[in-house]
């Protein structure tokens, strides 16, 4: 799951834009090249604690057949933006830095990354990697950060609860309306049992699981420059309005109205929630608990299917001297052997929208059909998204709040003005 993101945020993208015009750009012997250059050379990677896992899976594999060497330190994720700020001001970014990807269009805007347009256009892989990352790491046309991980948003339902109400385990919604009719069913067998759960005091858990439905119907949450909110739609209406339906009726569990995200994960490996859309990482940690999961792609009010493309973007810090050497890491991991032997391997979606079945996944449906929502989701992009969208003080965890729980269409039309405005400060 993606992580929240701090008020401490805010600040430091001010820092940055003050500091960052200071960087150098110099590239490393062979940077007028596209070639990666693998010379024996002592890389630095920095991530956050989020992806510090795949991050080191990556560096030693890389390691193993590489003279250059990858060492990678990872931080808190509330601590990182404001690390990343300082070495930057300090002239010392490291050679390459992950960052969850909503954060790349800031960072790439203020040039905290170098420019690697030229090597991703020779790489081969730019119309195979996963489309939402590589226009999140876009700015002015030119091209800062490729995929580093991806993480998805699906729909995750109880195969024994479904059996137990009747439905076919087989058989999930394809429709987000016969969703809200299988979750009724479910909820029916009564006692601790619920039909649904979602993170009702949670700006980001939403974002996570309710836009995709709002793509899948054919509407939009923010314009392409990612400036103007279209939040006050008639699909985000439909499907907040549904998710409260869900709610009112009692169908979903009663604790979802103040989720904020650190029990979502416990709620459904409690095994007494039906179906719900949520994080395809979990599916794993779910079944870890004993519960016999199915996976079915997130859908529209009548059709279609999306999924919101989190994870992390990773590009070649603008103060390195070493850009040439550090491509050569971006570049195989972006290869074939690094996505099915390192991430395919430990049961990972592959950034590479042609690897979705692979010898690894095709042992099992379920993470085909996760691995092949990556060429048909969305991943938002804007400048000014953390502000205006996840942070604790943003415009949009008020607009959620009221949508749910409140005068939904009031809530909806002020939440569009004030997440406008925020996304267009600066």
């Amino acid at each position: 799951m993606r992580s929240l993101r701090t008020p401490a945020a805010v600040a430091v993208a001010v820092l940055l834009t003050a500091v960052l015009g200071a960087c150098g750009e110099d590239e490393a012997p062979g940077g007028n090249s596209t070639a990666g250059v693998d010379d024996g050379a002592q890389l630095t990677l920095w991530t956050r604690a989020a992806t510090e896992s795949v991050s080191k899976a990556y560096a030693e594999a890389y390691n193993a057949g590489h003279k250059n060497k990858v060492t990678v330190t990872a931080y808190p994720n509330e601590e990182y933006p404001a690390k990343l700020a300082s070495a930057a001001g300090a002239k010392a970014l490291p050679d390459l830095f992950a960052t969850d990807v909503v954060f790349a269009p800031q960072y790439a805007s203020q040039g905290l990354w170098a420019d690697i347009t030229d090597r991703f256009a020779a790489s081969g892989v730019k119309d195979k990697v996963s489309p939402g990352h590589v226009r999140a790491g876009t700015w002015d046309g030119k091209t800062f950060a490729v995929p580093h991980t991806v993480d998805m948003s699906v729909m995750l339902y109880n195969k024994d609860l479904y059996t137990k109400a009747g439905l076919d385990p087989e058989k999930p919604p394809t429709t987000l309306k016969e969703f809200a009719e299988q979750a009724r069913k479910i909820d029916k067998l009564g006692g601790d049992v619920n039909g649904t759960y979602f993170g009702g005091n949670c700006g980001g858990c939403v974002e996570f699981t309710f836009w995709p439905s709002v793509w899948a119907s054919g509407g939009n949450v923010l314009d392409d420059k990612g400036t103007t909110a279209k939040i006050d739609s008639k699909e985000m209406a439909d499907v907040f309005a549904l998710y409260r339906s869900l709610y009112d009726e009692g169908v979903a569990a009663p604790a979802a109205k103040d989720e904020a995200g650190p029990t979502w994960l416990g709620a459904l490996q409690s095994g007494k929630i039906g179906i719900a859309p949520g994080p395809s990482v979990w599916l794993g940690m779910i079944e870890e608990k004993g519960v016999k999961m199915g996976v079915a792609p997130i859908t529209g009010l009548d059709g279609g299917e999306s999924t919101f493309i989190g994870g992390d973007s990773i590009g070649i810090g603008a103060t390195s001297t070493k850009q040439a050497q550090a491509w050569d890491f971006l570049n195989w991991t972006m290869s074939e052997a690094a996505q099915v032997e390192v991430i395919a391997k430990n049961k990972g979606v592959p950034i590479r929208t042609d690897l979705a079945s692979n010898k690894y996944s095709s042992a099992d449906p379920r993470i085909v059909t996760i691995n092949s929502l990556v060429a048909k989701g969305k991943t938002p992009y804007a400048k000014n998204f953390n502000a205006s969208f996840n942070d604790p003080q943003s415009p949009w965890l008020q607009t959620v709040r009221g949508a749910l729980f409140g005068d939904a269409a009031k809530s909806l039309a002020d939440g569009n003005a004030a997440i406008t405005k925020s996304l267009q400060q600066g």
